[in-house]
């Protein structure tokens, strides 16, 4: 069975930094790529970032880039996401998926196409 389970939001000050994991199993990293999706209330599901265990592509999107790091621990089936220099805007429920990956070059930051969702995890950031 399939899992993927988030932790580490929380509430933090403008400017502060937040660390989430995205502990997976039922799969193997090496055919797949994770992503980090958001979603804040009243919006569309956002990507945030994508790491693929396949050829090791990162993607991130524009809003989060150079703020926000993706990392994987293969040894602890993690997929961590550091996040630095965070603003009120970045509040939102942070989801990990993952996507089975067949060719190289497959890290998507469109939720639509991924397989598999974990339950997310709040992230609130105070002005």
């Amino acid at each position: 069975e399939v899992q993927l389970v988030e932790s580490g939001g929380g509430l933090v000050q403008a400017g502060g930094s937040l660390r989430l994991s995205c502990e997976f199993s039922g799969f193997t990293f090496n055919d797949h790529s994770i992503g980090w999706f958001r979603q804040a209330p009243g919006k569309e599901r956002e990507g945030v970032s994508c790491i693929s265990g396949f050829d090791g592509l990162i993607k991130y999107g524009d809003s989060v880039k150079d703020r926000f790091i993706i990392s994987s621990d293969n040894t602890k089936n993690t997929v961590s996401l550091q996040m630095d220099s965070l603003k009120p805007e970045d509040t939102a429920v942070y989801y990990c998926a993952a996507l089975h990956v067949v060719v190289g070059g497959t890290c998507p930051l469109r939720d639509l196409f991924m397989d598999y969702w974990g339950k997310g995890t709040q992230v609130t950031v105070s002005s």
